[in-house]
């Protein structure tokens, strides 16, 4: 059983989304939706491109599935609420799920893991940071609730939502 760890984003029907990829994911992996592991849901700017604001989270599921399969899982995931195949990097996004972390592998292939983003943005290190505080970075070697505290609160500004779900 591997512990992994998603982030979700959305800029397009945000609550709508939100709520169906939480869904699509207890669904996904088959789970009753209590076995998910939520972060709060935060709002945030575009990051990359102008654009309407993020609503973000990261869930936490343990699986059986192995890298390539949760990778094709939430491809699928995206495709089905409406992620165009050929959607560019800083685009709007109705759902993006990515990868984080799959216990505590590093790897590039089918997805970067640790995903390098975790220690680059607020709006995914903020949300890990609850759910894992004091889970091991598999590189950097410190607690997510560290790598936090750490980090330049004042370069991405972030707030907490009220859940959607």
């Amino acid at each position: 059983m591997a512990l992994i760890y998603i982030s979700l984003g959305s800029n397009v029907e945000r609550t709508r989304h939100v709520k169906c990829g939480l869904k699509a994911l207890a669904n996904t992996f088959n789970l009753p939706f209590n076995a998910l592991t939520l972060s709060s849901l935060f709002e945030s700017e575009a990051v990359g491109f102008s654009g309407n604001a993020f609503y973000n989270m990261v869930i936490g599921i343990n699986t059986q599935c192995n890298v390539q399969q949760v990778a094709d899982k939430l491809r699928r995931i995206e495709i089905n609420y409406g992620r165009s195949a050929k959607a560019k990097k800083f685009s709007p996004r109705t759902l993006d799920l990515d990868l984080l972390l799959y216990d505590d592998l590093v790897i590039d292939s089918p997805a970067q893991l640790p995903r390098d983003e975790i220690s680059k943005n607020a709006f995914v290190l903020w949300p890990l940071s609850e759910v894992a505080p004091k889970l091991i970075h598999p590189t950097l070697q410190q607690d997510y609730q560290t790598l936090w505290r750490n980090y330049d609160q004042t370069s991405q500004q972030l707030k907490i939502v009220a859940k959607c779900w």
